[in-house]
């Protein structure tokens, strides 16, 4: 089985486009149900074309019979040898090999009706990255079993799987009938879910849910030194558009920002103006003893202090589910995608076309800018508030690190290994690296609200086989 590769140069000035070179890729060389990264060389040293290409929802596995790894998958030994690949012991092999997932797409239940018969042709899409795979189609109902199993390979724990559910058509137009997105650092493994599909923004719930089951086995070492490198970059993303919807939200999301400083500026000033005595002698006696006794660790040692204060908090709350929603619900808004092109830059007139179109692009980097700053204001604040645990936690490590180090250390020492790292990396690291600023690459991986508002897990239903175990282990106590 031969796939056949063309590239041509567009040329929108006529009807025919201009041949550049071709290829061919034997698709049985190929693993199926796993996204492979092909590079190949086209005809008469034309170039070269990399793909990434999926073999997936095969029904008849007989097709591809030498790839079929299920035997594998369901030994005993398979995930204990999982397990021991990435142990401690292999935490410095092949850094970019973090974790391994595993994901059974069980069955979907009460989906929404598509066709004119009432009822549906679903199949389902599981996207980790770059790494794209789905299910077959099952047809004609609202209630499909698949059971299929998917692997991928972990680069980052911190990545999202997304799980959208379509309905399958003859003239191969996929119509939408739900999607999740489920944080991997969110997994309980060998749990069997059934998440509540939401719509595309992922901001309501649609009609009907999918049960998942999922293992997530990974590197402890090798997550948190990727943790501090850069994402990998999506090669798929949707293309911005400008909404004055989603430009005023981010401008009240920045302000909401600034007038935290401002509030802040104004304690600050009312300390200074005497309005409240007391609080005012305490902020001096407090100001002369720090002035006094300071010293650099203690920089740390207060960011510490702020962990410790909101982890007594949320303890002593114990803010529950509701209050969580209700926060969530108030910050997000939904974009009314029937009236986005009414809220958008107009098409404008000839005469003013380029004219427009430098406007319409100043606005689009305004309001990406703003939506940059607003979630980086929003991640600082989620870290201290234990928004992600596992991040939260390994600011508090690095920090108690920190802080022993800067107490130990003199601060021109730490500057000065700072320094000569700084001007040195380029002559150490391989050619291409890509300089890396650690701080903002941990943010980058803490949710901002309205991240954490699309992850919100709404589960239908968990553990069924379980809880009627319980329920019989109960009825069997209350008889005895």
């Amino acid at each position: 089985m031969v796939l056949n590769i063309s590239v041509y140069d567009y040329d929108s000035t006529s009807n025919s486009d201009d041949f550049i070179g071709k290829t061919i890729i034997d698709l049985r060389t190929l693993d199926i149900e796993k996204t492979n990264f092909v590079k190949l060389e086209l005809e008469n040293g034309a170039g070269t074309v990399s793909l990434l290409l999926s073999i997936t929802g095969i029904y008849d596995t007989a097709i591809f019979p030498e790839n079929i790894n299920y035997n594998k998958i369901f030994s005993p030994n398979y995930k204990q040898k999982v397990e021991n690949r990435y142990g401690l012991i292999n935490s410095f092999r092949n850094l970019e090999d973090v974790g391994w997932l595993r994901v059974k797409v069980l069955r979907a239940e009460n989906l929404a009706s598509a066709d004119m018969n009432g009822k549906s042709d679903p199949f389902c899409c599981l996207q980790l990255n770059n790494d794209y795979v789905q299910t077959y189609t099952v047809y004609k109902t609202l209630n499909p079993e698949w059971g299929q199993i998917f692997e991928f390979e972990v680069k980052d724990i911190h990545s999202i799987l997304e799980v959208t559910v379509f309905d399958e058509d003859k003239n191969k137009v996929y119509e939408f009938l739900g999607k999740i997105e489920i944080p991997l650092i969110n997994i309980q493994n060998g749990k069997k879910k059934i998440y509540a599909l939401k719509d595309k923004k992922l901001l309501n719930k649609t009609k009907g849910g999918i049960e998942l089951q999922m293992d997530l086995v990974y590197n402890p070492l090798k997550a948190v030194i990727k943790t501090f490198n850069p994402k990998d970059e999506k090669l798929i993303i949707q293309e911005q558009k400008l909404k004055v919807p989603v430009l005023k939200h981010n401008i009240k999301r920045v302000h909401n920002l600034v007038q935290g400083l401002i509030n802040t500026g104004n304690f600050i000033d009312s300390c200074f103006q005497w309005v409240f005595p007391l609080r005012s002698f305490v902020a001096f006696l407090s100001f002369v003893l720090i002035v006094l006794n300071f010293e650099i660790y203690m920089l740390p040692l207060t960011l510490l202090m702020i962990f410790l204060k909101n982890y007594v908090i949320i303890k002593l709350k114990a803010f529950n589910a509701s209050q969580d929603d209700e926060e969530l619900n108030y910050e997000c808004y939904e974009e009314d995608e029937d009236n986005s092109d009414q809220d958008s830059i107009k098409e404008p007139k000839k005469s003013f076309r380029e004219r427009l179109n430098e406007i319409q692009e100043i606005c689009l980097k305004v309001q990406t800018n703003l939506d940059y700053v607003a979630s980086l204001g929003e991640r600082i604040v989620n870290t201290f508030l234990f928004k992600n645990n596992w991040l939260s936690w390994l600011a508090i490590v690095v920090l108690t690190i920190a802080t022993v180090v800067l107490y130990m250390v003199p601060i021109r020492y730490l500057i000065l290994i700072w320094g000569i790292n700084k001007f040195t990396k380029k002559f150490r690291k391989p050619p291409g690296f890509v300089d890396t600023m650690e701080v903002l690459d941990f943010l980058s991986r803490v949710p901002s609200k309205k991240e954490l508002f699309k992850y919100k897990e709404e589960i239908l239903q968990i553990n069924v086989e379980q809880n009627s175990v319980k329920n019989v282990n109960k009825k069997k106590r209350r008889t005895s």
